[in-house]
């Protein structure tokens, strides 16, 4: 069995373990959903609790700790978080919860929800320095972190995700800050052909370079990076793009 096919099963347990409670707060927002065809200024009431079913699985605001299987949505750019949304939506990514959630949302409802999480200015939580990663698979993480690999097409992470990683705006995540088995698994899915976005697809290329062993070793050594008090996305890219890509499509590539 592969390191990556490992790792997944811990990762559903929690999901599992997440079900009976997201579904209450599921039941919430479904109630909204034969509505939400409508423009979100005419959905009732403040945005915050229209998206109170966002909390069961991304914990409190969307800032969920970095134990959890489930990705942090505070302060990500807006950008990011509305492709995403679409992605569900559409059919690009799969994720039963989320297109449950998101299937009979207007463009202009996942704009505003993307806009609300983005907007939020919490702290990260503090990461733990130790591992029982191997010591050789974290400086091989390290290495396709800040390096990549020249000779297999794999640009470093720091090229597209912003020097400290915190993401760039308006469409690059952070990277650090995230559990370690959401980025395998997201990681995963794209090496397995699970997840896209659309054209051009610069992770799907990416991730067809990669092997499990690359992907439990950067998502390895990235759960462990500490965050920058209050981490921002950075406005603008550390250089040119290594490849055309979707989520910055003015953006110079090399």
């Amino acid at each position: 069995m592969s390191p990556l096919r490992r790792l997944l099963p811990s990762a559903l347990i929690g999901r599992r373990l997440l079900r009976g409670v997201g579904m209450l707060a599921f039941c919430a927002l479904s109630s909204l959903a034969g509505s939400a065809e409508l423009a979100p200024t005419d959905a009732p009431g403040d945005i915050a609790p229209r998206v109170a079913a966002c909390i069961a699985c991304h914990g409190r605001e969307g800032a969920s700790g970095n134990a959890a299987f489930f990705p942090r949505l505070a302060g990500k750019p807006a950008g990011y978080l509305y492709n995403q949304l679409l992605s569900f939506r559409d059919g690009r990514r799969f994720n039963a919860d989320m297109v449950h959630l998101v299937q009979h949302l207007s463009d202009d409802y996942l704009r505003e929800m993307a806009t609300y999480f983005a907007s939020l200015d919490l702290p990260y939580p503090p990461v733990s320095a130790t591992s029982d990663t191997p010591t050789e698979m974290l400086a091989r993480g390290k290495t396709l972190a800040l390096q990549g690999d020249t000779a297999r097409g794999i640009p470093a992470c720091t090229q597209c995700h912003g020097t400290a990683l915190t993401g760039v705006l308006p469409g690059i995540p952070p990277l650090v800050g995230l559990p370690r088995l959401y980025l395998s698994s997201q990681l995963g899915a794209w090496l397995t052909d699970d997840r896209h976005a659309l054209a051009p697809d610069c992770m799907a290329a990416v991730g067809r370079r990669l092997t499990t062993d690359d992907v439990n070793a950067v998502a390895s050594w990235l759960a462990m990076q500490p965050v920058p008090d209050r981490a921002k996305p950075v406005a603008a890219l550390p250089g040119p793009l290594p490849m055309p890509c979707s989520a910055m499509p003015t953006a110079a590539v090399k």
